[in-house]
């Protein structure tokens, strides 16, 4: 893993909101990939922390997670 997603996923532990956007796209009935997808197209239609939470997910795909 690399060392800024063992970074960030601490923070998230301690926080208490690691999860909170994987449930949120589970609510929905997308997978993680699918909510961040399409977050991250319409990004004017979502909070701004959930185009954050968005753009992390996608992130943490890519880098492999």
């Amino acid at each position: 893993m690399a060392q800024w997603l063992q970074k960030a996923t601490d923070r998230m532990e301690k926080k208490g909101t690691k999860g909170a956007f994987s449930s949120w796209a589970e609510r929905k009935g997308m997978s993680t990939r699918e909510a961040a997808s399409k977050v991250m197209a319409n990004k004017e239609n979502y909070d701004p922390a959930r185009v954050k939470q968005a753009n992390f997910a996608r992130n943490a795909i890519k880098a492999g997670a």
